[in-house]
This record gives C-alpha cells, structure tokens and sequence, in this order.
C-alpha cells in the first residue's frame, strides 16, 4: 500500500510544507481482518478529509504531504520507538508513556473513546513491517520537503494538519466563543513567536475563533521537527469537526465548501510567510 500522497507546486515559492499524517483512509485488508470494529467504527480516530480542506496549498506554492495509511494502522505522529507492550508481542515495558499507556501508540491499541482494535496481541514482524512500509517512507519525506524549503529560503515551516473532536474543545471558550481553531506550538518550543502570531492572525482574519495550545499543544511532528534556533519551524494546526463534517456517519455536511473557501484565504496567507523578509546578503 501506498504511505502517503504527494502534491507539488508547480513552483515551491513557499517555505511552508503542509502534512496531514492523520487523514489517511486506505485500510488494509489484514488490519479490517484482524480487527474487531467494523469498518465505520475503525474510522473514528481518523482526521477524515483534512487533506481536502487543504488541498489548494500547492496553488500557492507550498507542496502538501497527505498520508494515505490510516491513524489505526500507524500513527505517524508518533516517535517510531512508542511501541505498546500490551499490544506488540516481545515488546519490553518502558518507562512511563501515556499516549502509549493510553493505547495511542505508533501502532494504536484503540480508537477514539478508547474502543480496542484487536482482540489480543499482533506479532512485533507485523509493527515491524506497518513501521517499515509507512511511517519510514512518510517521515523520509517530510524530511526531505523541509530540506528543501530550507535549501531554497533559507528556513522551513511544517504545518502539521489535524481535526479535532467537538467535544474536545466544548467547553473551552475564549471571550464568550468556543475555540474553532487551535494552534500548537509546543509553548512556544517548536516555532518561533512571530511566525505562529502570523498563523493565528491568518486564521483570525477569515473569522475563526483561534486558541492555543489547549487542548492541543503538538506531539511528535512539532516536537522533532521543530528547531527554531536552526530556522525550522513546526506548528500544529487543530479544526474542529463539527465545523465541517457529521462526526457520526463520518461524512461532510452543508458546512464543508464554505469552511474550505475560509481555510483557502487562511492557507494563502501561511503560504506567503516570510516573502516580505529582507533577503539575506550572499555569503
């Protein structure tokens, strides 16, 4: 099976590299043979169709990497080492990981609201052979991307893609508005502060209610990817679902075109970061 799609500007005039690791939806045969929900329920930690809402990033430059593999087959926003031993045979108990304690591991236990996906263990060949088809060749390729864009502007910025859920940010409010955007910068370690004031003032402007760093501050893309003091930055990008799709049949509703027509004004504004810079002086 394929790990991830890549879609190219036809010029990379940007240094923004959007990644959707979570909206992949290609599941294979063995993990719906092996599993014990159904192929709806399975769905449920899915990021589905964030990779639609932002699809037009190579319009202005920034290539897109979208993950095809689904989140319950490999989380690729997970370090490759954050095995579960009580899913993964032969795997040794580490120290204390709650995303893994939680059964949110590189290769997941459950799904949302802690549903298993197996009925007991899977072989460590298995985890072995997800990691080695999926997680190696997406994150070989987000590494090349920001390369790139560093090679060519002399910084690089991943914009890692999620959605979250409803429920999630229900009961946080920021002046009277429940946040519809959340914005993870890891505090301020992963991206430096005028780069993620511009990302929220892009969302800002097409309207959305933006917060950050709670509920949501970032896991493993933020986390390595991001060195500000080296000219890398990673920001992770949180939407809530109910603001475009029916959280239940996992299908897009009336809200879906005009939330993508916002998204397009907010996605050109983050493209264009850093081409009002002045240039630096050749060495």
């Amino acid at each position: 099976m394929a790990a991830f799609a890549l879609h190219r500007p036809d010029r990379p005039t940007s240094r923004v590299v959007f990644a959707s690791p979570h909206s992949g939806s290609d599941y294979p045969a063995d993990l719906l043979r092996g599993s014990v929900l159904d192929r709806h329920a399975i769905r449920s930690s899915e990021d589905a169709f964030v990779d639609r809402l932002f699809d037009c990033a190579p319009e202005f430059g920034a290539p897109l990497l979208a993950a095809a593999a689904p989140r319950a087959y490999v989380d690729l926003n997970r370090a490759a080492d954050e095995l579960d031993p009580a899913l993964i045979e032969g795997i040794r108990r580490g120290p204390h990981n709650p995303r893994v304690a939680s059964g949110l591991g590189v290769i997941p236990r459950v799904v949302a609201n802690g549903r298993a996906i197996y009925r007991g263990k899977i072989p460590h060949a298995e985890a072995t052979g997800r990691l080695n088809s999926v997680w190696v060749p997406y994150h070989a390729a987000l590494q090349r991307l920001l390369d790139e864009a560093h090679a060519l502007h002399g910084e690089a910025i991943v914009v890692d893609c999620h959605s979250m859920p409803h429920e999630a940010v229900a009961s946080l409010a920021r002046g009277g508005r429940r946040a519809e955007v959340v914005i993870g910068d890891r505090f301020g370690a992963s991206a430096g502060g005028a780069i993620v004031d511009r990302i929220e003032a892009a969302f800002a402007a097409q309207g959305f209610s933006v917060a950050r760093n709670a509920p949501f501050a970032g896991a493993y893309t933020t986390q390595h990817y991001g060195r500000p003091g080296r000219g890398r930055h990673a920001v992770q990008v949180e939407i809530d679902r109910a603001l475009y799709m029916d959280e239940a049949t996992i299908r897009p509703h009336d809200g879906f075109e005009p939330l993508r027509a916002a998204l397009r004004g907010a996605i050109a504004e983050i493209a264009s970061l850093g081409r009002d810079a002045v240039p630096l002086a050749a060495e």
